[in-house]
């Protein structure tokens, strides 16, 4: 599976369930199933390697200003939700985090932001068609602490200054 291949799931899984997270997990391991074992590994590779390069500062920051605060297994389900908006949003948001506030159309922080079921949907659908685990995807470990300069959530005034597109969107 390619990377396109990877992106046109993520997609295809996320206009079938209308975007609602849980529905999409569910779409996507529909999804995995018709393929074999080999291609939901790769599916997984490509989604375990961006799951990693979200891990940053600045990403995280970004989800506490969206989330109304942002604890590390908020962060961990956020970047699966980032990774399930799809290519666009997902590359602009490792990007640059600001840009969040001009990639997404909506934003609701008791529906948004968080899809952990999408993030186990590889290993679910492995585990169906083989009977076993997912086996090791043989790449490097992820970072230990997350990549870039350290940021504090809690101070308004600079998450403001860093993040002033979402500041203003989503923290009136």
């Amino acid at each position: 599976m390619d990377e396109t291949e990877f992106w046109e799931l993520i997609d295809d899984s996320r206009e079938a369930a209308e975007g609602e997270p849980e529905e999409q997990a569910d779409a996507l391991v529909e999804r995995l199933l018709r393929r074999d074992p080999d291609a939901v590994v790769d599916f997984a590779r490509h989604f375990e390697s961006r799951y990693n390069r979200a891990y940053t500062w600045d990403l995280w920051a970004a989800a506490a200003v969206l989330l109304d605060g942002c604890s590390d297994d908020a962060f961990d389900y956020f970047r699966c939700w980032l990774i399930a908006q799809g290519r666009e949003v997902f590359e602009g948001g490792v990007h640059d985090p600001d840009q969040l506030a001009e990639l997404l159309d909506d934003f609701d922080e008791s529906v948004d932001g968080d899809a952990e079921e999408v993030g186990y949907a590889a290993d679910e659908a492995y585990e169906q068609m083989t009977g076993g685990s997912m086996p090791d995807l043989e790449l490097p470990p992820p970072p230990r602490e997350p990549l870039g300069t350290y940021v504090d959530f809690d101070d308004d005034e600079t998450l403001a200054e860093r993040f002033p597109l979402l500041w203003d969107r989503f923290r009136p």
